[in-house]
C-alpha cells in the first residue's frame, strides 16, 4: 500500500513542526531523512529549491513549504482541535507564525551563526530578538499556550524555532526575563508530541525499504 513520504532533516526547525502536525493526524506516512549538504536528486526533481520538508501524497502531489504540510495533515483528521480559531484569533495567529518566520528566524540566524555576520555581535544579534519573545511572554501571562488552555496550530509552528533560539545559549534564555516562555518551552521539550518526532533514522538513499513513522 502507498503512503505519503517526507524528506526531512532531523534537526531543521521546519521540518519539525512539520513532522508535528503529521504526527498529531494520525495518518501513515514514511520518512525519508536527508543531509541538507547531501540532497537526493529525486527530492531536488520534486522540489528544486531544495529545502525541508517535502511531502508527496498518494497522488504524487508535492506539498514543500512546512505551514502548508501542517495544513494538509491537520485537514485530514485534527483530533485536538489544533486549527480551531475564531476569526479574530485566527488573524493574530497569522501575523504572529508570520513575524516568527520572518522577523524572528531573520535574528535567530544570525545569532546562531554569528561569526558568518560579523557586522554586528553575537549579543546584538540576539538583542534584535527579544520583540518577538516579548510578544510570546505577554501570550502566555494568561494561559499554559500562546492561545488558551490547550496545544494549537501555533505553538507548533513557533516552538520550534524558539527551541533553536534557546539552544545557542541555554542558560542566557533561563534567566533572560522571558519566564513565562521558557515553562512553554520546557513543556514541548519533553512532551510526547515533540518526542516523538526527533527519534534518529538512518540516512534514506534511493533503492531503500521504506521506513513508516509510526514502525
Amino acid at each position: 500500500m502507498t503512503i505519503p513520504y517526507v524528506y526531512t532533516f532531523r534537526r531543521c526547525p521546519y521540518a519539525m513542526r512539520a513532522r508535528m502536525a503529521l504526527a498529531q493526524s494520525g495518518i501513515d506516512f514514511e520518512i525519508r531523512e536527508i543531509l541538507l549538504k547531501d540532497k537526493p536528486e529525486h527530492m531536488l526533481s520534486l522540489s528544486p529549491k531544495g529545502t525541508v520538508p517535502v511531502l508527496v501524497l498518494e497522488d504524487g502531489e508535492v506539498i514543500d513549504e512546512s505551514l502548508d504540510v501542517m495544513r494538509w495533515a491537520l485537514s485530514q483528521n485534527d483530533p485536538d482541535g489544533w486549527m480551531q480559531y475564531s476569526d479574530e484569533e485566527q488573524q493574530s495567529v497569522d501575523a504572529l507564525i508570520q513575524r516568527n518566520d520572518d522577523e524572528f528566524k531573520f535574528f535567530l540566524d544570525r545569532y546562531k551563526y554569528s561569526s558568518r555576520h560579523p557586522e554586528k555581535t553575537m549579543e546584538e544579534w540576539r538583542d534584535g530578538a527579544m520583540g518577538f519573545l516579548s510578544q510570546l511572554e505577554e501570550l502566555l501571562q494568561e494561559n499554559p499556550f500562546l492561545y488558551g488552555e490547550n496545544i494549537s496550530f501555533a505553538d507548533i509552528a513557533v516552538f520550534p524555532f524558539v527551541r533553536q533560539f534557546a539552544h545557542v545559549d541555554l542558560t542566557w534564555f533561563e534567566n533572560a526575563g522571558f519566564p513565562q516562555v521558557f515553562s512553554w518551552y520546557q513543556k514541548f521539550l519533553n512532551s510526547l508530541c515533540f518526542t516523538c518526532v526527533m527519534k534518529k533514522y538512518p540516512l534514506w538513499k534511493d533503492g531503500d525499504a521504506p521506513i513508516c513513522f509510526r514502525d
